[in-house]
């Protein structure tokens, strides 16, 4: 599917009982990460599980274009030749990231202390999308950076000549920003740390350290505190790329929404940076246990086993946010079905994700007939006995809201419809097959 596609309503209806096994697709950002480091590395890195959605596979598209030979090998399976730390050759044409904000900042970071000069763009959604808080600090190594107005995209970095380690504090939390801070590092000389007010996702840590870089993680006065060794020589490795908590996400909340389910989702990523989801929905009461907990590349996972059951409405502290910033939307959905309002604090970052997200979901929400409140960094869903539906949401190009709805339609007295579920493909291209099997009526 090309990110140019057609418009592809769908419509979901109220369900019976969701029973069976959901194979979830790869973790989206450690697929990411995978075929950056492995391109950054020195000789084969070989990936099992990747994740195959267009945003990965732009990714995958970007690395060749600097000069790694990536090739498929099977379904998931993937080679990676690299070609050093510093060793990127300056690409032919534009690097078109599609609808990837983790993708395009990764890169960007990966490029900009190489003396190479790359121009970067993507669709719709991601040119609106603020690149700033990621070029800013990237220009503090050197870079040189020309973007549109506000620092959008398509941006153009010529990367720097003789780079200088940087010390940067995060001015929100983003594992985006850390990471990209931390890619440019890898070619910078002496020691580049970031600092953060809370820890983010830390798969980029967890990865470099795997590929033999000197990192380290400390909290201190100062706050999260990870310190990055420039210049080493990464050796490529296997990576086995766990099952996406973010992508179970849909099938969890529809098991624990639709009367009578009970599903099964083997090997999903346990990460404490992660987690928070499956930690609010374990506050709301809901019958979710963790099974066979066991270490896949580098990765804490379990078999995850869930079934319907009563939801009461929470507040979730804004200090969560971020262990379950993608998971703010479908977690809407499932407040909308709790006994008592859900309070999610601490959101304001997700209006600048593929699209607004709160005011996605707030206008998707009150279309069904649940009532919502917002602020620019909090939302409030009201829960109900039975959500009405029978409205139609806009998706805004946005793969998580043209989910979530789905979902919501599920359990719903009526059909929920959305205008555009073609940017699905961007993280969960089966999402629609995997949906079905499990009993699921949408399409």
């Amino acid at each position: 599917m090309s990110h140019s596609a057609e418009p592809r309503p769908m419509t979901s209806r109220r369900s019976n009982a969701l029973k069976g096994e959901a194979l979830v697709p790869g973790d989206k950002s450690i697929s990411h990460r995978a075929l950056i480091l492995g391109a950054l590395a020195v000789g084969e890195t070989r990936i099992t599980g990747l994740l195959e959605g267009e945003d990965v596979l732009d990714t995958a598209k970007a690395m060749r274009a600097f000069g790694a030979q990536v090739e498929r090998l099977g379904e998931g399976e993937w080679s990676v030749h690299g070609v050093g730390v510093g060793g990127f050759s300056e690409p032919e044409g534009v690097i078109d990231c599609g609808n990837s904000g983790t993708g395009v900042r990764l890169i960007m970071g990966a490029m900009a202390t190489t003396a190479i000069t790359a121009t970067f763009t993507g669709d719709a959604s991601l040119s609106r999308r603020p690149m700033a808080r990621v070029t800013d600090p990237l220009a503090e190594f050197g870079a040189e950076i020309t973007a549109r107005e506000g620092g959008r995209l398509p941006i153009t970095i010529r990367g720097a000549e003789d780079p200088v380690p940087l010390r940067y504090r995060t001015p929100v939390a983003s594992a985006q920003i850390k990471s990209a801070v931390l890619l440019a590092g890898l070619n910078a000389p002496g020691e580049t740390v970031v600092i953060e007010a809370e820890p983010t996702r830390d798969h980029s840590e967890r990865m470099l350290a795997g590929f033999g870089a000197r990192i380290r993680a400390e909290t201190t006065a100062e706050g999260h505190v990870i310190t990055l060794t420039g210049r080493p020589e990464l050796r490529a490795q296997p990576v086995a790329v766990p099952r996406d908590p973010s992508s179970a996400a849909f099938p969890v909340a529809a098991a624990l929404i639709v009367p009578g389910s009970g599903i099964r989702v083997p090997g999903i990523s346990r990460n404490p940076t992660r987690d928070g989801l499956y930690v609010t929905l374990q506050e709301m009461g809901a019958d979710i246990a963790f099974e066979n907990p066991r270490e896949e590349g580098g990765e804490p996972v379990a078999d995850l086993v869930v079934r319907h059951g009563p939801l009461k409405g929470v507040t979730v502290p804004a200090e969560r946010a971020a262990s379950m910033i993608d998971e703010f939307p479908i977690l809407s959905v499932i407040a909308a079905f709790a006994e008592g309002p859900t309070v999610m604090n601490g959101v304001a970052e997700l209006r600048v994700k593929e699209s607004d997200r709160i005011d996605a979901m707030a206008r998707g929400l009150e279309a069904n007939g649940v009532r919502v409140e917002e602020t620019r960094d909090s939302m409030t869903v009201h829960g109900m006995a039975r959500v009405p539906g029978g409205g139609t949401a806009a998706s805004h190009l946005d793969h998580r809201i043209a989910m979530s709805f789905l979902v919501l339609g599920l359990a719903t007295e009526h059909p929920v419809g959305i205008d555009d579920g073609a940017p699905i493909a961007t993280s969960f291209p089966d999402f629609l097959p995997l949906m079905r099997k499990l009993g699921a009526d949408l399409g």
